[in-house]
């Protein structure tokens, strides 16, 4: 293996989180179709979605730990089998509740095994340009709206919801299983020569519980749970603000689109940015970014404004997601930070499981999603200042301390 072989685990990361994700948030298309067919109710087969949620999180922390002590193959090969066997089962659901404990649980379950595993897995291959690498492996995230979910639309006008789900399985063990023989861990000359100070570069001789303890984790799990729970709420009810504006339907989702696509260039820019001027001055100016922008939402109506708006929340809240990764390896370094990673992710799919609720909560008791862009801009501006805290990089004797 040469140094050229880290860009195609940055390429198997990418497809891995594309596949994974755009088979998860794929469930939206398949909404209407499956109420229709099976006369369940919307909230019953939405509920899936929130258990994804709460699983990933979990799964994220799990499959982290067992990343540290096995490597990455055996996690992500784990996790291609279980998305494509939860997705053909749920495919022949005949009760809500099987669908749910498939769809909800096993798929959430399996999608947790690609993102924190390889994003560790990629910090572990690449001495420079790391910001950029995660970015670019996260990026598969904002790829998979675009792909995945056509091909389920396509699918399901072609066929049928249970033909196009079923399909979708088999396409994920087609394109996974074979991305999994690619996965490989960095050569050990690599992984003890990367120019990482000592005490990172070996986890500076910490248990996973005094790391999980150590000011640098607090602040990095604080940020990442506020980052998550601010522009959650915004992102969930995007569509039906816009829609309260007087925006038509068919524009208010374009707007969605554009987030979208404005992240995968912000994945870009913040991880170029990171590897240049360093990756916590660039996390606190797009939190920063990030809050600003969310409240400006509150003072926009027509429909180019919203777009401006768009294009600089999605590139800004897609950007900051992956340099979370990068602040871990280089706080923690190689041997716990599967676990570390995994524990952050836990953390900020419980941000994220709080905006859309809250936002529900707040609409249904003033008839306005006001409140809900003020209180996120305030959490959002509040993730910038807890960032601002983050410590130096630790000594050996200050983390052992902790």
């Amino acid at each position: 293996m040469n140094h050229s072989y880290r860009w195609v685990i940055v390429a198997a990361g990418a497809l891995m989180t594309c596949v994974a994700l755009g088979a998860m948030f794929s469930l939206a298309i398949f909404l209407e179709p499956m109420s229709l067919d099976t006369n369940w109710s919307r909230t019953g087969i939405s509920s899936a979605m929130t258990l994804n949620f709460l699983v990933m999180g979990l799964g994220g922390f799990a499959w982290g730990a067992i990343y540290d002590r096995v490597g990455a193959r055996p996690v992500v090969l784990a996790g291609a089998v279980l998305l494509g066997l939860s997705l053909v089962v749920a495919s022949r659901a005949n009760s809500l509740i099987v669908f749910q404990l498939s769809y909800g649980i096993i798929v959430g379950l399996a999608a947790s095994a690609f993102f924190a595993p390889m994003i560790a897995l990629t910090t572990a291959w690449f001495d420079t340009n790391r910001s950029l690498a995660v970015s670019l492996v996260s990026a598969g995230m904002g790829v998979a709206p675009m792909t995945i979910s056509p091909f389920a639309r396509w699918l399901i006008t072609a066929y049928d919801w249970r033909t196009a789900m079923f399909d979708i399985g088999v396409m994920a063990w087609v394109l996974l299983l074979p991305a999994v023989l690619l996965v490989r861990q960095p050569p050990a000359a690599a992984a003890a020569s990367d120019g990482t100070p000592a005490p990172a570069a070996d986890g500076a001789g910490l248990s996973v519980g005094q790391a999980l303890r150590s000011p640098q984790f607090i602040v990095l799990g604080l940020t990442f749970f506020a980052c998550c729970a601010a522009h959650s709420g915004p992102i969930f009810h995007m569509v039906s603000y816009a829609m309260s504006c007087g925006i038509a339907p068919m524009a208010a989702v374009s707007i969605y689109s554009v987030e979208g696509l404005a992240g995968l260039g912000g994945r870009v820019l913040y991880g170029v940015l990171g590897d240049r001027l360093g990756v916590k001055p660039v996390l606190v100016a797009g939190l920063a970014i990030q809050g600003l922008v969310i409240a400006a939402y509150l003072a926009v109506g027509r429909i180019e404004q919203f777009y401006l708006l768009a294009v600089i929340f999605g590139a800004t809240y897609g950007g900051v997601m992956p340099l979370y990764a990068v602040l871990a390896r280089e706080y923690f370094g190689l041997r716990i930070i599967g676990t570390v990673l995994g524990a952050a992710t836990l953390l900020s799919s419980l941000g994220m499981s709080l905006g859309p609720l809250a936002g529900g909560m707040i609409y249904d008791a003033t008839a306005s999603y006001h409140w809900l862009f003020i209180g996120s801009a305030l959490i959002g501006l509040g993730a910038a200042g807890i960032a601002i805290a983050f410590p130096p990089q630790p000594s050996r004797q200050k983390l052992q301390m902790a």
